[in-house]
């Protein structure tokens, strides 16, 4: 496996038409191949403006178009392409928030369909509920790259910590999370918790941010974010669009591992994870 990894986290304006949407998203790809870039990791539901009323109309199935012009993407620009989030629709006419990671060739090798469904009502704050909607995953994805296991899940997913443990305990050495918190969930709790699943797992979390624009139906936090094992913030963006650079160093991770033993400390004799397959 290589002992580091260069990743680059787009935070992007996602836009009304599609074919808009997977425009801009290519011209930030190609910019992450050109500096170098292995892995490329979009916002949640980049082409599709956050709403649930949207996500129906959206919609496409796997292999649709919206498909088939990220596969291209990956497979032209040489990188492995963790293609955010889009809504997905199955045969039975289910709407899901589907996370596709493709190959250098353009081959897919992941999928995740969003697990927990965004439901919540904070007084005097933010409104939603997902489930009006969409469908809810699952399945725990882990993904095999020449860079080692990495694990893969939507937005409000990341706040269970059983899941993030339970891609640990498959190998994941990345935690990738494309995402969309808002104005009064990501002030509050991105950076803590992109921190603390780091510290928890001893894994780099990465997490990518629709940009901000207050004049849509759904104001997102924006903050993209790249955080180690160790806990420190490898990179941070503001809320406007843009791209984070920021270089994996696995040997970092295998020495936090060696001299804070979290995870072989474990009692699992008092105490066990069990996952339903």
């Amino acid at each position: 496996m290589a002992d580091t990894m260069k990743a680059a986290l787009v935070q992007m304006e996602v836009q009304e038409k599609i074919p808009d949407s997977l425009a801009r998203a290519e011209g930030f790809v190609r910019r992450a191949a050109a500096e170098g870039a292995d892995l490329c990791l979009l916002p949640e539901m980049f082409c599709c403006p956050y709403q649930t009323r949207n996500f129906p109309i959206y919609a496409q199935e796997e292999g649709g178009p919206v498909w088939r012009e990220l596969s291209r993407m990956a497979r032209e620009n040489r990188l492995i392409l963790a293609a955010g989030s889009v809504p997905e629709r199955d045969g039975e006419g289910r709407i899901y928030n589907t996370a596709y990671v493709f190959d250098p060739e353009g081959r897919q090798i992941a999928k995740h369909r969003k697990m927990h469904l965004f439901d919540i009502q904070v007084t005097g704050g933010q409104c939603f509920k997902e489930s009006d909607t969409l469908s809810a995953g699952n399945a725990v994805t882990v993904f095999d790259t020449r860079f080692g296991p990495m694990g893969l899940c939507v937005c409000y997913d990341f706040r269970f910590p059983e899941l993030c443990r339970l891609m640990a305990d498959r190998g994941a050495r990345v935690i990738l999370v494309p995402a969309a918190f808002n104005m009064t969930t990501g002030p509050a709790h991105w950076e803590i918790l992109f921190r603390t699943r780091a510290l928890d797992n001893q894994v780099y979390t990465l997490g990518a941010s629709p940009s901000r624009d207050p004049a849509s139906g759904y104001t997102s936090y924006g903050n993209s974010i790249a955080v180690s094992p160790w806990g420190d913030v490898l990179g941070r963006l503001d809320e406007k669009e843009g791209m984070l650079l920021c270089t994996l160093d696995f040997g970092r991770e295998e020495q936090v591992r060696r001299e804070l033993p979290l995870l072989a400390h474990r009692r699992k004799d008092v105490y066990t994870l069990a996952e339903n397959r």
